[in-house]
């Protein structure tokens, strides 16, 4: 792996983070920074940012959040970080895009660290992390960033997909990534009901209480709501600006009721004209997490352009393959 000291570029500031009355920082969302990994600490210089997609399959964690016992994905990669790039733990600042919780998988995932050096190619930094970190978590993806970008910040929407395995005996294969139901779905009432979901509105009936202190805006702009069938495997798939806790697993419930025609598509606009998490526990249940999967996260486009004086983003390399040379008789 070859680096080289670059002092072009280092990260400042965020554009995008203004102050408030109170004298705090905020986003450009005019979120309070305190939540803000790198609000209050003083970036080292220079400093070089770089971006990651992640996938892993989250079977075996505690969700993406760091915390070393039981194990997460955000405690991995650090540690990979960690013995890729010799730096310690907190210099690295890991950042995700989102806290997915346990058992639930990501393709889609995305990071971003800082280290105090540029790379000269991410290629071999790329391969090394890969071959660190256990074999059901992989870095699709590797690039530099400019300072505005930030994982979490700079986030204008994500897509998640659930999947439902409609069948009276269960694909071996589909356990770890499906929901076994063993009743036939209407799918045609499903796709009816999550249209109501779409465009913007309050979603606080479908979102658990939060773990942290912060008091999410409930209000969501639903773009896109698809059920499909591929045999008994159903994908609900939902891209919207922003989701708030438990949001896409409650919404999967109630179209889950409602493809059983326990319930019909007309109690979707009921419970979310009422606000209250109460309306909707009185017809479903949560479903589980494993059935759900972060594909991607959109960012704004002018964050995601790349810095100068950086190496070409990794997106993984190709072995060559020698042939071999057969003796002659």
């Amino acid at each position: 792996m070859s680096l080289a000291v670059n002092l072009h570029s280092p990260v400042q500031m965020n554009g995008t983070m203004s102050p408030l009355p109170n004298g705090s920082i905020s986003n450009r969302e005019g979120e309070s920074l305190s939540e803000h990994p790198n609000g209050n600490l003083k970036l080292p210089s220079p400093a070089f940012k770089w971006r990651l997609v992640i996938a892993y399959d989250g079977t075996n964690y505690a969700g993406w959040q760091f915390q070393q016992s039981p194990p997460t994905i955000q405690c991995f990669i650090e540690e990979a970080l960690t013995r890729v790039t010799k730096l310690e733990r907190g210099d690295l600042r890991l950042v995700g895009a989102g806290r997915t919780d346990a058992g639930v998988h990501a393709w889609g995932q995305v990071a971003h660290f800082l280290t105090p050096f540029n790379y000269e190619s991410l290629e071999g930094v790329h391969s090394a992390l890969n071959g660190v970190l256990p074999p059901d978590i992989r870095v699709r993806e590797i690039s530099p960033a400019i300072p505005e970008f930030h994982a979490r910040f700079s986030v204008t929407g994500k897509i998640y997909r659930y999947k439902i395995y409609s069948d009276p005996i269960m694909d071996p294969f589909q356990r770890h990534y499906a929901y076994h139901r063993a009743y036939k779905l209407n799918t045609s009432a499903m796709r009816e009901a999550a249209e109501y979901f779409m465009g913007k509105k309050d979603f606080s009936a479908f979102a658990n209480a939060s773990r942290n202190d912060r008091v999410p805006n409930p209000v969501k702009n639903i773009s896109r709501f698809n059920v499909t069938e591929q045999g008994p495997l159903i994908q609900l798939e939902v891209e919207g600006s922003g989701f708030l806790y438990r949001q896409v697993r409650n919404m999967v419930a109630l179209l889950l009721q409602i493809g059983r025609e326990a319930l019909p598509p007309s109690i979707v606009p009921m419970i979310l004209e009422s606000r209250d998490r109460k309306e909707l526990a009185k017809y479903t249940m949560a479903v589980p997490p494993h059935g759900l999967c972060l594909l991607s996260v959109n960012y704004r486009e002018d964050h995601l352009r790349l810095p100068l004086d950086c190496p070409s983003p990794s997106f993984g390399r190709n072995l060559a393959i020698s042939r071999c040379k057969l003796p002659s008789y």
